[in-house]
């Protein structure tokens, strides 16, 4: 399983393993069970046709769904020795490995000490630290490195591309394989950072009352010329490297990164609407992609693997605010769908062709080529053939097999997770992303969660429900389908935050929201009810990623949607300082289920039989463009506006912001990646054909179908 991901010049860098203190809210669990390697899936979905699933609110309104006081923990002796140990040898690797900057190795890196207070020296190009020590920022800031866990930081501004550096000890180093089924995803999203969302970025909404969404947003950004300042401050400032280093002190060891399709480019004309008009798409395009590469040396740095989601799609996947335009669906659905998809494609061919070059494999090992498609619009057919044409033109990309590009995460779409079993067997390294929310089932869901203050009485019947609602289904799912993974959840039990159901959204939380906007007012009971609620959640999906990291202040300074915000619950006392914890919890509330072995199938994980998918399978979904659409009458899909493979193809390349006040001061001297890891993928772009005039591609669904097949001029 990936076993060539053991490789690169920091392979042989030490592998700490600190002991484990016992876990203060589940005192059974012993030093060894701490770590989840040799244990089962202990999880216990959501049922069919049940209220709590998903984001269930209505295509087409205005909303969005969804959308660090630190408790140190005890490090006995061995640790500090462990620590010790680790400069000690990591210092003769590297000189080792550096003999040739020997010559400057008394250039002292000040600051750089380990978990015993003790500073050292390193060769001039490399630089690691681990618990206590001092990391100097590109921008000459500096903080201290907090991790307990056994993990370390490693950077080598001579060659940005090393990749040695691990999140904690439970967690395989960057070069090292990551094994589905033992190892386990602890992590978070940064989300609003690169796809805006107004109840996670609410200041820079406030500041435009009207605008609903990133289009409205970006659109009047552009009418008073603040939108290329904004968001580049934006980007540049939301999520900082502290914040990465954060995550992994957190005991996480992925993050989930959404970003845009226009972090490649926008099109300038769009179509024609009904009053004869066109017009282009209002974001900044282009400019979010040097900050998304950052990320990906900051992720490389402290050891955390990402996953790469694209967030958005041409003409709108869902509807929703997150997808950058509230409203129509006109991706895969209506006379633009077909054209709207082309475009996808696009994008998802550029993105895979970037994060698939081996500067990146390590890092980026998850590719989520759509979020949240609305399956019960758009179809399941269409969504499936789109699902098989996608896995088939980036594997045409990697090749097959493990280590060849990222694994493929596909939503679930909204449907019901088992309906996904046996999906595409024989495909090569695909994942089940699901998002399991309470918030968005259009209950009240108002029973109390502040019931108590011990781990058996805190929450009420919210650990339970979890565990019951999930466990099941998200177990079955990794038996019946594969790897599957919880892509986003909350701490949401209801529907409360600022803008969480889009800016004039009304809530469906049948009592008063006040509390769960204002973090502050919160007692030690609803701490407690929040902390086992997020613990029986993490115990049920096993794999999961939180949404989100960071909610970002209002105007006045305040975090008003609190129950979202990882980074809040961790200075707040909700979230746990160590995911383990999280573990038995489920048992605990006396959730019954079959845990999951663990196994997956070698085609699976990229082993025997990955790429040769079922016949029977190519056969119901294999047909590309899809034979039917919804909202197209049969008798016109042979006269869809469609685009023409003519284009020139844009290309991500490696680039990094650099900061007022640098202080960079090495040079890279290592190859830089030319953006492009398949020479022989040369088919050009889609574009307009010439001559053809097409329906604005936002919103067709209020257009009338053609009549003839455009041909151009």
């Amino acid at each position: 399983m990936m076993q060539e991901r053991d490789h690169g010049p920091y392979s042989d860098l030490p592998r700490p393993q600190p002991t484990y203190a016992t876990h203060s809210l589940n005192p059974s669990l012993s030093s060894e069970a701490s770590s989840f390697h040799d244990e089962p899936y202990d999880s216990t979905h959501f049922p069919p046709n049940s209220s709590m699933t998903p984001r269930s609110y209505p295509y087409g309104a205005a909303q969005s769904r969804r959308s660090t006081t630190r408790r140190r923990r005890m490090i006995g002796l061995g640790a500090v020795v462990v620590a010790l140990t680790l400069v000690l040898v990591v210092c003769l690797v590297v000189i080792k490995k550096h003999n040739a900057a020997a010559a400057t190795s008394g250039t002292s890196n000040a600051g750089n000490s380990n978990s015993s207070g003790g500073n050292f020296k390193t060769p001039v190009g490399v630089l690691i630290g681990g618990d206590g020590s001092t990391v100097t920022t590109d921008n000459g800031q500096t903080f201290t490195y907090t991790n307990s866990f056994g993990g370390y930081w490693l950077s080598d501004p001579e060659n940005p591309f090393a990749s040695g550096a691990r999140a904690n000890s439970w967690t395989p180093a960057l070069n090292e394989s990551w094994t589905w089924g033992v190892n386990r995803v602890f992590g978070v999203n940064l989300g609003g950072w690169f796809v805006l969302e107004p109840f996670i970025a609410p200041a820079l909404f406030q500041a435009y009352p009207s605008a609903g969404d990133e289009w409205e947003l970006a659109a009047q950004m552009s009418t008073d010329g603040t939108l290329q300042a904004t968001m580049e401050k934006h980007y540049d400032t939301f999520i900082t490297e502290e914040d990465i280093a954060q995550i992994a002190g957190a005991g996480l060891n992925w993050v989930r990164v959404p970003i845009p399709f226009w972090a490649v480019t926008t099109w300038s004309d769009v179509g024609t609407q009904g009053d004869g008009t066109t017009e282009g798409e209002p974001f900044l395009g282009g400019a979010c992609w040097k900050y998304v590469v950052r990320l990906f040396g900051w992720a490389r740095k402290y050891g955390i693997r990402v996953n790469l989601d694209l967030h958005t799609a041409p003409g709108s996947q869902n509807g929703y605010n997150h997808s950058g335009k509230r409203g129509q669906v006109n991706f895969l659905n209506g006379v633009m769908g077909i054209g709207n998809a082309q475009r996808m494609l696009d994008y998802i061919r550029i993105i895979a062709e970037f994060i698939s070059q081996p500067e990146y494999k390590d890092v980026v090992q998850m590719f989520g080529v759509i979020n949240e498609p609305l399956m019960s619009t758009i179809g399941r057919p269409q969504v499936s053939a789109f699902y098989l044409h996608v896995h088939d033109l980036i594997r045409n990309i990697t090749g097959y097999g493990a280590g060849n590009g990222p694994y493929i995460g596909l939503h679930d779409g909204f449907g019901d997770i088992s309906s996904w079993a046996g999906f595409l067997p024989g495909s090569d390294r695909v994942i089940l992303d699901t998002h399991p929310y309470f918030s968005f089932s259009g209950e009240p869901n108002d029973d109390p969660i502040a019931t108590g203050e011990d781990a058996d009485s805190a929450g009420g019947s919210w650990p339970a429900k979890a565990c019951n609602s999930w466990g099941p289904g998200i177990n079955g799912s990794r038996s019946d389908f594969g790897v599957t993974v919880a892509g986003e959840f909350s701490n949401g039990y209801n529907d409360c935050g600022l803008y969480l159901n889009g800016v004039n959204g009304s809530t469906s939380y049948g009592g008063d929201c006040a509390l769960w906007e204002d973090s502050s007012t919160w007692n030690t009971s609803t701490k407690a009810g929040v902390m086992q609620f997020a613990l029986a959640q993490m115990d049920t999906l096993g794999d999961w990623f939180f949404w989100t990291w960071k909610i970002g202040n209002t105007t006045d300074g305040a975090v008003r949607a609190p129950l979202w915000s990882y980074q809040l619950g961790l200075e707040g006392g909700w979230m746990p300082t160590d995911p383990h914890t999280a573990n038995g919890k489920c048992a605990a509330v006396g959730a019954q289920g079959t845990p999951f072995d663990g196994t997956f199938s070698a085609w699976q994980t990229g082993g025997t039989g990955a790429g040769t998918i079922d016949p029977a399978a190519i056969s119901e979904f294999g047909q590309w463009p899809p034979a039917t659409l919804s909202n197209v009458d049969a008798g016109v899909m042979t006269v869809l506006p469609t685009y023409t493979a003519t284009g020139s193809v844009p290309t991500l390349m490696y680039v990094t912001p650099t900061p007022t006040g640098s202080t960079r001061a090495v040079t890279p001297t290592a190859s830089v990646p030319n953006g492009w890891f398949n020479a022989g993928d040369t088919v050009p772009g889609v574009t307009a054909v010439a001559g053809c005039t097409y329906p604005d591609a936002w919103r067709a669904l209020d257009l009338p179908a053609p009549t003839a097949l455009c041909t151009g001029a």
